[in-house]
């Protein structure tokens, strides 16, 4: 735990409206204040995730994620514009999150991960927040978060549906994303680049993230532990499915 800090008068006004909130107030700008979220992915569910946790008052934010800003990228990764065309993601949003919340701590790490480095940059961290867009390296930030026991929010979106759940490895009783799905039953071509994608689609389901990653921080409501939110826009309706441990899951039995 950080040193608690005395907000001044010009933070209380930045936070006034979150701090307002019941069962908030500042003991919950406080404990964003010292949370460290490790974000994986800043396309079209990283970008708002990450606007919203660096606006919202999260001390510290790691991004990871190898690719640089293409034109099409900018439909729907708000993150980014078209003068960052060319520049790695990571950089590219930590200019923008920056220039919302300077005082939000960004480390940018613009490398592909071993299974190794991903245990070893989450050991300690408050939750991370998975915004890929393939089954392999899922289940690559699964099993990291499974060996060290750090919550995943999780959410994928595909032309006009998306998913989201929360799966708590703190608790014994948490599924794993390998219970839901298996490694050798996913289905590969699942990218947006080759099936397409509606703009707000991840604009919602990433903004979800945001949101379960702050209630679990601060410990308010129910975040989507043991359920699997389904979303289809077409005919916006939600869709609940109950998600248990997989008491012969390979990954976390």
């Amino acid at each position: 735990m950080a040193d608690k800090i005395t907000f001044n008068d010009e933070q209380l006004l930045h936070y006034s409206r979150q701090i307002m909130l019941p069962h908030f107030g500042v003991e919950g700008q406080q404990q964003l204040h010292d949370a460290h979220v490790v974000i994986i992915g800043i396309g079209g569910l990283g970008s708002p995730a990450a606007l919203y946790l660096a606006a919202s008052g999260i001390g510290t934010l790691t991004l990871v994620d190898f690719d640089t800003v293409d034109n099409s990228n900018l439909q729907r990764q708000i993150i980014h514009n078209t003068s960052n065309i060319g520049a790695s993601k990571v950089n590219s949003a930590k200019d923008t999150l920056l220039a919302i919340n300077p005082e939000t701590t960004i480390h940018c790490i613009d490398k592909q991960l071993t299974l190794d480095e991903l245990e070893s940059l989450i050991s300690g961290v408050t939750c991370v927040i998975d915004a890929t867009d393939n089954f392999s390296t899922r289940f690559l930030i699964n099993r990291a978060c499974v060996s060290q026991k750090t919550a995943l929010i999780s959410a994928a979106a595909i032309q006009y549906e998306g998913q989201i759940s929360v799966f708590d490895l703190r608790q014994e009783d948490s599924a794993c994303y390998a219970c839901l799905y298996t490694e050798d039953g996913a289905e590969e071509n699942t990218n947006c680049s080759d099936n397409g994608i509606l703009a707000p689609v991840v604009g919602i389901l990433g903004s979800m993230q945001a949101l379960e990653a702050i209630k679990l921080i601060c410990k308010i409501g129910e975040t989507l532990q043991h359920r699997l939110l389904i979303f289809d826009a077409l005919n916006l309706q939600w869709r609940t499915m109950k998600l248990n441990k997989d008491p012969n899951c390979p990954v976390c039995r």
